[in-house]
């Protein structure tokens, strides 16, 4: 089969197309013949070996899948790794049948970053109706979903962050009440001015370093900062408990890998958003669609932040 592998841990240089032998699925385990993988930020971290699991070489990145079964079923799925190749195995309980009107790039985008969007404001955030919510990286694959979300889930106002107008406007178009430059030069300042002078309750934050920082500053008694990821590379200012109690603040961290095997934390909320999606009440947006002899381009168009919503590498180009 046609793969994406790595013999060496780098940045997107490193993913090179091969030939390697079909896998075989064990017990509890389904072959998945490839339609197309999904492109996390969350995979250039595995290929430069500093994501939160660490990397043995050699390996196929992509951790997400949707394809045909042996049985003729269409299911989007997670994997351990080998996603970016034309066969891959998935544990059975962790693949999901994909409605009908539901495309290929909109199911990759829940399985991961749409699981991620629904667990940050229900089960980390614990967003309440009315809350103020912060979503940096709005035009993001994470970001475009939690959006969305926050409106359905009954979010008082949700002030988007973004890199550029374009990215900001798509924020507004999906949902957001007001978007706002996602520098770290003055955000906690306008994170206040966007939530009408006052502190906001949620921020989901996936950047590290100085827009962690400030938008802890920017939280209300009782707010909660998320925190996903470190997209920056930067780590924050390491934070007191002092600074937490004395204003009632929260740092609450989130990896999906944790949900998985939980009651009710993987299925249950899939269906949810994958039926919202069929219904139009979710919209996933598809950024990009790269063959798959080009997933390094897709690595380094993600990493130079000038992409939106999803990547998918289409595997029968």
């Amino acid at each position: 089969m046609r793969a994406i592998q790595i013999t060496e841990f780098g940045g997107p240089e490193v993913l090179r197309e091969t030939e390697l032998p079909d896998p075989v699925a064990d017990p509890g385990r389904l072959l998945v013949d490839v339609d197309a993988a999904g492109v996390n930020y969350a995979d250039t971290h595995t290929v430069e070996d500093s994501y939160l699991a660490r990397s043995v070489l050699p390996l196929v990145p992509g951790a997400e899948v949707v394809g045909r079964t042996a049985d003729g079923r269409r299911v989007v799925a997670l994997t351990d790794h080998g996603g970016y190749a034309q066969k891959a195995v998935v544990q059975e309980h962790l693949a999901h049948d994909v409605p009908d009107g539901v495309t290929d790039g909109q199911a990759l985008a829940l399985v991961v970053q749409g699981l991620t969007a629904w667990h940050l404001l229900r089960t980390s955030g614990r967003l309440a109706e009315g809350e103020s919510v912060v979503v940096h990286a709005a035009a993001g694959g994470t970001g475009s979903l939690a959006v969305q979300l926050a409106k359905a889930f009954g979010a008082g106002r949700v002030i988007a962050t973004a890199s550029s107008k374009d990215k900001r406007d798509l924020a507004l178009e999906l949902g957001a009440d007001i978007a706002v430059d996602g520098d770290p030069e003055g955000l906690k300042d306008r994170l206040i001015e966007a939530n009408g002078g006052k502190k906001v309750d949620i921020v989901l934050e996936m950047t590290g370093g100085p827009v962690f920082d400030a938008s802890l500053a920017a939280l209300a008694p009782f707010g909660r900062l998320v925190t996903y990821g470190m997209a920056s590379r930067t780590p924050p200012t390491p934070v007191q408990a002092a600074q937490l109690m004395g204003r009632s603040r929260a740092v609450v961290g989130f990896w999906l890998m944790h949900c998985l095997g939980r009651p009710g934390m993987y299925r249950e909320p899939m269906a949810e958003i994958l039926a919202m999606t069929a219904a139009g009440r979710l919209v996933p947006r598809v950024g990009g669609v790269y063959p798959l002899s080009e997933a390094a381009r897709a690595h380094q168009d993600l990493r130079s932040r000038q992409t939106f919503g999803k990547l998918v590498l289409d595997v029968r180009a």
